[in-house]
């Protein structure tokens, strides 16, 4: 079936795989083209072309590198001449234990890819289109960023620093620029695996919904939160969960 083009473009970081693949696919499915980023230029070169090489382009790099977010900016524009939304999913979680023994220049590492990269993405796209031409920025926090995270300390503070960018972002980039971000649980990728790889029936057990979450959930969440839909949404943070938090409660 033909994709009618939406004329929309996005860009979109840390997509070779998973939560990021999954986003793009999910926006190329809606007509829009796409550019994605990410560190090995093989793996991304694959998924370009599983997308298909006449509506994606991919640029690989690091993300905190700022002369990559640059080039990453200006290759869109040069490909497709606009860039209306920017998903900021490029992630890192090198370290798994107790905070109380966190390596401190592991913690700046985190904050680094996770964060501050975010906020040098957003800056290059608002500069470069955005802020003439509107536009939104979906960032892909956790729920990890909104609870205590025991093991992933790092990353979860990193993830709440990420929810508060996007009330800054959006407070400062309105009315032309909508940005909001999505707060998954454990989705089943490659990244998160640590955390169910062999014991996947036991971890969705205790989900409500009864299962993971996998890459298409949070695509179909990224693609509402940058479609006309979502027109009157800024500075908010979509938790797509599966139920999880409702264990919280009393029982």
């Amino acid at each position: 079936m033909t994709v009618q083009d939406s004329g929309k473009v996005a860009l979109i970081t840390g997509a070779s795989r998973g939560i990021g693949y999954g986003i793009a696919e999910a926006l190329v499915a809606r007509g829009d083209r796409v550019c994605i980023t990410g560190r090995g230029e093989d793996a991304l070169k694959e998924a370009a072309e599983k997308l298909g090489s006449d509506r994606v382009i991919a640029v690989a790099g690091k993300a905190h590198d700022e002369a990559h977010q640059a080039a990453a900016v200006e290759r869109t524009l040069e490909a497709f001449g606009r860039v209306d939304f920017l998903v900021n999913n490029a992630g890192t979680n090198p370290v798994f234990g107790p905070i109380a023994e966190l390596d401190l220049n592991v913690a700046r590492k985190v904050y680094e890819t996770n964060v501050i990269s975010a906020l040098g993405f957003a800056q290059q796209t608002w500069k470069a289109w955005q802020k003439e031409n509107g536009g939104a920025i979906v960032n892909i926090a956790s729920i990890a960023g909104i609870s205590a995270s025991p093991f992933v300390g790092a990353y979860g503070m990193s993830k709440a620093a990420m929810i508060n960018l996007t009330l800054q972002l959006a407070h400062e980039f309105a009315p032309v620029v909508r940005v909001n971000s999505i707060a998954p649980a454990v989705v089943r990728t490659k990244f998160a695996a640590a955390l169910y790889e062999g014991r996947e029936a036991e971890a969705a057990a205790a989900y409500p919904l009864g299962r993971l979450g996998v890459p298409e959930d949070i695509g179909g969440a990224a693609a509402f939160l940058t479609s006309s839909q979502s027109d009157w949404i800024t500075g908010q943070t979509l938790v797509v969960d599966g139920g999880i938090f409702l264990n919280a409660g009393v029982s």
